[in-house]
């Protein structure tokens, strides 16, 4: 990589006290976290709170790559986080095309070629979605030859992995087979069509890249097990797998995938998987047996793929709390001692610490007894883990008290709704009459994970506070469910005896049925275990022209924030539309910028070679969000000096 053009005083500002993981040589974005431990740092110090008024919308590319959901056309979501290498941005759109425009200027070098002709309607994930590409560069290279100059692989939707020159965007002719390896087409226990996919940027540690996958829920009882796969960077030919499912048990159930980012600790030569529930998510009558690696933080010998420790943070997953998010590296200092750490974001608003070289949990857990299920052919867990620090970032019970409207007939009406749902806590198993799911299934924290300030030891989260439900019926009842239609989803989960159906707990006019917030952002100091602030966080559209909901409801969110070395934490997110900048000592509102769509992607900063800060976030909305649909890329700098 080139070495970018960074003024003296950002360095002395910036340089002071940053932990070797998160100190990037080159202050550029080389990964989509930031780092290869994510936490979306960047040191440059440029943009203070001091000079945010100045900073401008400098360029925007339009991609052309976005639907709606037209029939037949599978609706995008555009949550990308671009890379950055030799003054050049690599990302991809959500039909998997990958383009590098110039970094300053936003003007297109290359755009993939030829189109990977993912299919439009492909109905795998909620939507079609890519999160981001990786850079590999060889240590000898021969610039005569095609891709021995740096590399970009990416994972596409529909189940392969692709390698290619980042020169040019053409594919590479010595990795795998013409530049592609079908994980489809491997040995995954269950073998369905397409069922395996990838939404998440492989992981590129020396020369391995490594992919995990993104596995449909609620599907059937034995799908495809949740293998992670490392393969020669050069040659495409695996070198290792992992599965979190053993083969023995590979006939009954599956998945255990890991759809989220993974991490690396290039000095302890350690990988993070953050793994998802074994399948079919909402019955487990086929799953008895322990599977410790499932719902969990899973380290591996990363040259290996060896087991070295692993920690589940749920047991007998049957609410779909998986693991959304990258395990980030963090520091954490107690009783005087800096113990190298993971933080780990969860859907039940638990932020889970866990020492990176054992999996200990730096603060203190606890067994809680959790309500029993009463279907027929179910077990629950007796108990479930609970970290006693932080404090929970998210709802995780409703009483009455808790109970919402914006009119006394509306609060009658969620009134009468939670009622008629089973209603026993966080880790209310699902029933036949229907159970209250709080957090819903989609998160508390999702798949943006934490801004981590390496110097203060400050994690910052966004998170949800929605209530959903989910409820079993008998598999004879799917086909009339699904003629019926609506809003919630109905599936079959085939191979047992009951199919699923679930949704959110709202209003006729959508609005959730507990109090506000619906949605927060915070920041935990992780030396303490302590939440040193905690706001509302974006506002909703009412469906009038211009008009929001109060700011003090909050709404839901998806995309993480990014944190600078000035202070700063940069977040979109939110169904409004706004990108904002935040004070990371009191999470102020300090500047606020009207984005073409929703940015629901995670912003990533680079110095460009005439010296300014810049600061990009893909803005494309999000069907899970029921905000406009969009394709644009937009970047942000101070003015030219």
């Amino acid at each position: 990589m080139t070495v970018p053009r960074l003024p003296w005083l950002v360095l002395l500002l910036a340089a002071p006290a940053l932990s070797s993981f998160a100190a990037e040589p080159d202050f550029g974005w080389p990964v989509t976290g930031g780092g290869p431990g994510g936490g979306h740092f960047t040191p440059l110090a440029q943009i203070t709170a001091a000079n945010l008024e100045q900073l401008q919308e400098v360029w925007v590319y339009r991609t052309g790559d976005y639907s709606r959901g037209e029939p037949g056309h599978r609706a995008t979501t555009f949550e990308a986080t671009p890379i950055w290498a030799q003054d050049t941005l690599y990302f991809c759109t959500p039909y998997n095309r990958v383009i590098a425009p110039e970094a300053e200027t936003g003007k297109l070098r290359w755009a993939h070629e030829p189109d990977p002709k993912l299919d439009r309607a492909n109905d795998k994930q909620h939507s079609l979605i890519c999160r981001g590409v990786s850079y590999w560069q060889e240590a000898t290279p021969d610039p005569s030859r095609p891709c021995q100059t740096p590399r970009i692989y990416q994972g596409v939707l529909d189940g392969r992995l692709e390698a290619m020159d980042a020169r040019t965007g053409t594919l590479c002719p010595d990795f795998a087979s013409g530049g592609t390896i079908d994980l489809n087409k491997m040995d995954n226990g269950n073998s369905e069509a397409g069922v395996v996919n990838v939404t998440s940027a492989p992981v590129v540690f020396e020369d391995l890249v490594i992919v995990g996958s993104a596995i449909s829920d609620n599907h059937a009882t034995a799908m495809p097990s949740g293998f992670v796969r490392a393969f020669d960077a050069r040659s495409g030919q695996e070198r290792w797998h992992w599965s979190p499912i053993p083969e023995a048990l590979r006939q009954q159930t599956g998945a255990g995938n890991v759809w989220a980012p993974m991490s690396v600790d290039p000095e302890r030569g350690i990988l993070y998987a953050p793994t998802t529930s074994p399948s079919p998510d909402y019955w487990g009558g086929l799953r008895s047996d322990p599977l410790p690696g499932t719902d969990a933080v899973v380290a591996l010998n990363v040259r290996t793929g060896a087991l070295v420790w692993q920690f589940q943070t749920v047991h007998h997953n049957l609410f779909d709390y998986d693991l959304p998010a990258q395990p980030t590296l963090v520091d954490v200092t107690r009783n005087g001692q800096v113990i190298p750490a993971i933080a780990q974001a969860t859907k039940t608003g638990f932020l889970w610490v866990l020492n990176r070289e054992t999996g200990e949990p730096v603060f203190p857990v606890v067994e809680r007894a959790v309500a029993q299920s009463d279907v027929p052919g179910e077990h629950s867990a007796p108990t479930q883990p609970e970290p006693l620090m932080p404090p929970p970032l998210a709802l995780q019970s409703v009483s009455d008290a808790d109970i919402w409207g914006i009119t006394p007939l509306d609060r009658d009406a969620c009134l009468r709704r939670i009622h008629g749902l089973r209603n026993d806590g966080l880790f209310t198993p699902p029933s036949l009459q229907g159970s209250l799911v709080v957090p819903y299934f989609g998160g508390g924290s999702n798949w943006g994970g934490p801004g981590y300030d390496p110097r203060s030891h400050v994690a910052i989260l966004n998170a949800m506070n929605l209530p959903g439900y989910a409820r079993l019926f008998p598999s004879a009842d799917y086909a009339a469910l699904k003629r019926a239609g609506g809003p919630d989803e109905v599936a079959r989960m085939s191979g047992a005896p009951y199919g699923m159906q679930r949704g959110l707990v709202l209003l006729p006019l959508g609005v959730p049925c507990t109090r506000p917030p619906w949605g927060t952002i915070a920041a935990v100091d992780l030396d303490s275990g302590r939440i040193r602030w905690q706001h509302p966080f974006g506002t909703q559209p009412t469906g009038i022209a211009g008009l929001n909901a109060p700011a003090s409801w909050g709404a839901p969110n998806r995309g993480g924030p990014l944190v600078t070395g000035s202070g700063l934490v940069f977040i979109g997110a939110t169904p409004d539309g706004l990108f904002h900048a935040l004070d990371l000592e009191t999470g102020a509102t300090l500047w606020q910028h009207a984005l073409p769509f929703p940015g629901v992607a995670t912003p990533m900063s680079f110095q460009a070679a005439d010296g300014r800060q810049f600061i990009v976030i893909a803005a494309g909305g999000s069907i899970l969000l029921q905000s406009p649909i969009g394709d644009a890329l937009v970047a942000f700098a101070l003015p030219p000096r």
